[in-house]
């Protein structure tokens, strides 16, 4: 596998894996999926966005995301990281977040936060094996099918950086 550095013309790619993941309704509330075009306006040249390929097809993506348009904020991002069901059980999505927490490093930001269903273990377990920390619950936090969900809030520090 390799990883490396997103551009805007992999926004169809990413676009296919995290609609993906809207589709299968574990990793996010989102039940509208994206267009490419509306994937194409994170890259902003400020937050960083990694791609993992395996044999030149991509698997995995992980992206920091603004957090606030406040400036006291404007180190702070939140990371998504979502991998193919062909990319899952082969550390993708570990190589991902931790090419993404490197870049992060490398672009000034000090923090990343997440959002995560509290069933979702496995990406409770790798955000916890890179040093997130589960900090919250919004409790009672969306409807998904009628169902009432928790979210799991998590953040790690880019102490480099404070």
């Amino acid at each position: 596998m390799k990883v490396r550095s997103a551009v805007p013309d992999d926004a169809e790619a990413i676009t296919r894996i995290y609609n993906e993941g809207i589709d299968e309704g574990a990793a996010t509330f989102q039940t509208r999926h994206r267009s490419p075009e509306e994937v194409r306006a994170w890259f902003d040249g400020r937050h960083p966005i990694v791609a993992v390929e395996d044999n030149g097809v991509m698997i995995a993506f992980a992206a920091a995301l603004p957090y606030s348009d406040e400036e006291p904020c404007a180190g702070v991002a939140e990371a998504v990281v979502y991998v193919t069901r062909s990319g899952r059980r082969r550390r993708a999505g570990h190589l991902a977040l931790k090419a993404l927490i490197d870049e992060c490093r490398k672009a000034g930001l000090w923090k990343l936060v997440g959002r995560i269903l509290p069933e979702n273990i496995a990406s409770r377990g790798l955000v916890g094996a890179l040093d997130f920390r589960e900090v919250g619950v919004h409790r009672f936090h969306g409807k998904v099918d009628g169902e009432w969900k928790d979210m799991i809030l998590v953040e790690r520090l880019i102490r480099e950086n404070l």
